[in-house]
């Protein structure tokens, strides 16, 4: 979200949804993995997996990003992989769903980097000029 947050406040609608959206995927994953988990009668346990870093470049935002998603699918397929070796096809399915969403939020986060790396500043024009274009039509920007 803090990625979000500061593409928002620099007007790159585009960015700053993406990085939204996939947040709320996320905690959507934490919702999964902890209903399967209770369902086990296992123990939810949350901790913090690491400090938000205080990025504010975009292009080493999206760098970053795919890098996290690209490692939280080999880490998913693993404990597939684990769930099968102990005849867990439902745990297992539910792995096998987040590869899928994490792969389609790496496949964004490497587009968009890829377009920075391509672009550069005038990507990021485009994206406010394109912001200032949906406030000026509708008064609000596009989520």
């Amino acid at each position: 979200m803090y990625f979000h947050f500061l593409c928002d406040d620099m007007g790159y609608d585009l960015l700053a949804g993406l990085f939204k959206r996939a947040a709320i995927d996320e905690m959507m994953h934490v919702e999964k993995l902890a209903q399967r988990i209770l369902f086990l009668k296992g123990e939810v346990k949350m901790k913090v997996g690491g400090n938000v870093q205080q990025i504010k470049d975009v292009s080493k935002m999206s760098e970053l990003t795919s890098k996290m998603e690209q490692e939280s699918a080999q880490e998913y397929n693993v404990w597939a992989n684990v769930c099968a070796a102990n005849a867990d096809s439902a745990t297992k399915q539910i792995f096998e769903d987040l590869v899928a969403e994490e792969e389609r939020h790496y496949d964004q986060y490497d587009t968009e980097h890829d377009n920075l790396k391509k672009f550069g500043t005038r990507y990021l024009a485009l994206l406010s000029i394109e912001r200032s274009k949906n406030l000026s039509a509708t008064g609000r920007p596009v989520e």
